[in-house]
């Protein structure tokens, strides 16, 4: 299958979705259990790589900063590079690393035992039944995973900023503060919403057309973490354009 027809393909398969969206309610139960998966389950991984990275982007910045005498805008380095830029993409690479894969692999499976034809029998839409509370779930958890990831990030760099690199926490906590502003948290925030919708819909479109057995869900697994994780980083680059170019 070509790039432009897979696209199109995913449109269609949005539209689908849209459309029976309309004609019934999302089920609260299977929403909150999906919310719960994909949120909390995600956490420990999101915590860790939050925590490293805030080391790095502490250290990396002290040592550049400091042939020019600036080691005080460490802080500021550390909150501009995370809260606008590395926070939400973390959260969303971890999101569809571990929930967007799980997506794709039950849907897939599903495809393999012919249980969405099964639910078409039933007339039960599968787009309304399969992806609906998926979709709910993870725009309810997205926004909150970024906003954790931006505050381990800061954190951990303030750690070591001050323990490391002997900084004043004061002076770090000043230029962060002062390079950010709630614009930025928003900011940071529609970006996550972005990002999982378009974790949901390819994920669940990867699943819904792959093949049967074994091979096609691993396929259909791998393109979904894949085509994900790029789609996310292009859609980062043109809102930052937009927010701040």
């Amino acid at each position: 299958m070509s790039a432009l027809a897979w696209l199109g393909g995913l449109a269609y398969f949005a539209w689908d979705w849209f459309r029976s969206s309309l004609r019934a309610r999302p089920p609260a139960g299977r929403t909150i259990e999906e919310a719960y998966r994909i949120g909390v389950q995600s956490l420990p991984v999101l915590l860790v790589i939050s925590v490293f990275v805030g080391t790095n982007l502490a250290l990396q910045g002290y040592k550049a900063f400091t042939p020019l005498g600036g080691q005080r805008l460490v802080g500021m380095f550390v909150a501009m590079a995370g809260v606008r830029e590395l926070a939400p993409l973390i959260a969303a690479a971890m999101v569809a690393a571990k929930a967007g894969t799980e997506m794709a692999s039950q849907i897939a499976v599903m495809r393999t035992r012919e249980q969405i034809d099964a639910l078409e029998v039933m007339a039960v839409n599968p787009y309304w039944f399969l992806v609906t509370p998926r979709l709910y779930g993870i725009l309810l958890v997205m926004p909150a995973l970024s906003l954790i990831a931006v505050s381990v990030t800061v954190l951990a760099s303030l750690g070591v900023s001050v323990f490391q690199l002997g900084m004043n926490p004061a002076t770090f906590i000043e230029f962060a503060r002062s390079s950010i502003n709630m614009g930025d948290i928003v900011a940071g925030s529609l970006k996550a919403v972005i990002f999982a919708i378009i974790i949901c819909f390819v994920s669940c479109y990867c699943g819904f057309v792959s093949e049967k057995g074994p091979e096609g869900v691993g396929r259909a697994t791998n393109r979904a973490v894949v085509v994900s994780c790029i789609t996310c980083v292009i859609f980062n680059t043109l809102v930052s354009q937009v927010l701040y170019g």
